[in-house]
């Protein structure tokens, strides 16, 4: 529907709500077998549907841009209970969060604890190829497996600063080897909060148990489903992102060698704390909105 000669076709504002609406409907409303749209297949369903009379695949993606509809998007989530048990857990974490400051002026440390899921030890056939002017870097495919390996790291929540070591094991033991090294490094604090989720090896009986008993340190575990509360897990995506993804070891010791020298370094370069804004009244008034379930965000796809 052209507005003037040479004009772009504009459409009145009912074919677009019709339209839309087919974008927001499963296929398989219309006998399709298929897994999501795209332009392409949308543009003979509208036909079909005598919508429009006709409609080019690109017109259909600027009015699927201007209703920020976006069929070939989607994004993975984990749903939490929004109960008493929930709430409370979270609020405990939330609570030291907002008051990280006072806590610290008091002699007390507020700390997220998280680890990476084994990692690969890949090595790769033929060396990367760095850049070159009009040539971007050339990372080879075939590689060959030299064994996995744990990385687990510590954020202070108060200056944004790092710790971290490798574990041989993700087991309770090991993960009670680091927390006691991490203790150590806070001679002087009365009380150190340790943030933390719903890991094998954090929520095993013999780590509850020495947590319980120790003098200075008080455990608290993010409630099933909401890892995101554990700031650390933000600080582990950060850092995978710049030290990790396109770094190629030779072997095992020599990626364990690479972890141990990145987060000093990323220490005195990058630290600085996450301006976390979620507070305890944010939490109840999302909780009362969404009654039983809560999809906590995740991760974004792109197909």
């Amino acid at each position: 529907m052209p507005s003037a000669a040479g004009d772009r076709p504009v459409f009145p504002p009912r074919p677009r709500v019709h339209l839309e609406r087919v974008a927001c409907t499963d296929p398989a409303a219309y006998g399709l077998h298929l897994a999501r749209w795209d332009c392409r297949r949308l543009e003979p369903v509208v036909v079909e549907q005598a919508i429009v009379g006709s409609i080019h695949s690109t017109a259909m993606a600027r009015i699927l841009a201007d209703a920020s509809l976006q069929p070939h998007r989607s994004r993975y989530g984990k749903t939490a209970t929004s109960d008493e048990r929930f709430t409370t857990r979270a609020a405990k974490i939330l609570w030291r969060d907002e008051r990280v400051e006072w806590l610290y002026d008091r002699g007390e440390v507020v700390r997220c604890l998280d680890e990476k899921p084994p990692r690969q030890v890949l090595v790769r056939r033929v060396p990367t190829q760095p850049m070159l002017r009009g040539q971007m870097a050339r990372r080879e495919f075939e590689d060959t497996r030299h064994g996995t390996v744990t990385l687990l790291v510590s954020l202070n929540v108060y200056d944004g600063m790092m710790w971290g070591c490798c574990l041989e094991a993700n087991d309770h033991e090991h993960v009670l080897w680091a927390v006691r090294q991490l203790v150590r490094c806070y001679p002087r604090a009365q009380r150190l909060h340790l943030i933390m989720d719903h890991g094998s090896s954090p929520i095993a009986h013999e780590t509850r148990t020495s947590f319980a008993t120790h003098p200075r340190l008080r455990a608290f575990y993010t409630p099933p489903h909401a890892s995101g509360l554990n700031q650390a897990e933000l600080l582990l995506r950060a850092f995978a992102d710049k030290d990790l993804d396109r770094f190629d070891p030779h072997s095992r010791q020599h990626l364990i060698d690479h972890l141990n020298a990145s987060w000093p370094e990323d220490n005195q370069r990058f630290a600085r704390p996450f301006d976390w804004s979620w507070t305890c009244r944010d939490l109840y008034a999302w909780a009362r909105k969404k009654a039983a379930l809560i999809c906590t965000k995740t991760s974004a796809t792109v197909h």
